[in-house]
């Protein structure tokens, strides 16, 4: 589940950098890039853009009080940037600083109500810190608000895996595969649940569908 939330964040980020300049974001490697992106902030130093930019390139290095430190001072001047506000939170998260980040999430959310990625961001935050019906209360809402949101469903089924809800989770991946029927993810999950549940006929009925994708995947009894 916590991989989900990282792929979404991450991919995030590299959309960010890559708007930002997508050749470099393209040919160089990420230390070059964050390089890059320092030297042309030292040239602009009130660039928000550029500090945004380079925020994205620590985060993808997973240097979190670096990332943490721009949105800061991005914060303190325009504490309403709703980039600084989410990224933040997740850099928040990701150094253990939980209450920080819940509190980045629903400023966020304030500001912008009904913000998806704001609210899967809070959802996973509560699981992670074992807030499971406010996490819960959060992803149903989540899907009441999004139903065709293949990412909310795969998002529940995660929640519900962890917590050996095997038959919902089931469910829950086989709604997110008929909303995004190619996410590989996905269809290696419900193999996960299959196994855990025993019913390995299933899982190779999955397994061949990822094989015809591409994919080489076994199930051993």
């Amino acid at each position: 589940m916590m991989y989900l939330h990282k792929k979404i964040i991450l991919s995030l980020v590299v959309l960010l950098s890559w708007s930002c300049n997508p050749t470099k974001a393209q040919t160089n490697p990420l230390r070059d890039s964050l390089l890059i992106a320092t030297h042309a902030l030292e040239q602009h130093t009130d660039s928000v853009d550029l500090r945004l930019k380079r925020a994205s390139w620590y985060l993808l290095l997973e240097k979190w009080n670096s990332a943490k430190d721009d949105y800061d001072l991005i914060l303190a001047h325009y504490p309403n940037n709703v980039a600084a506000l989410f990224f933040r939170a997740y850099a928040n998260e990701r150094l253990g600083r939980y209450g920080f980040a819940r509190q980045d999430y629903n400023n966020l959310l304030k500001l912008v109500p009904g913000h998806f990625e704001a609210q899967l961001g809070l959802i996973l935050l509560n699981q992670k810190d074992k807030h499971y019906t406010e996490a819960m209360d959060g992803i149903n809402g989540l899907i009441e608000q999004y139903p065709t949101s293949a990412v909310a469903y795969a998002a529940r089924a995660g929640m519900e895996e962890e917590r050996g809800l095997l038959t919902l989770a089931e469910y829950d991946y086989t709604q997110a595969i008929m909303r995004d029927p190619n996410n590989t993810d996905y269809i290696i999950q419900r193999i996960e649940v299959y196994k855990k549940q025993k019913k390995y006929e299933q899982a190779k009925r999955d397994a061949a569908l990822l094989r015809k994708m591409g994919i080489a995947y076994r199930v051993e009894n």
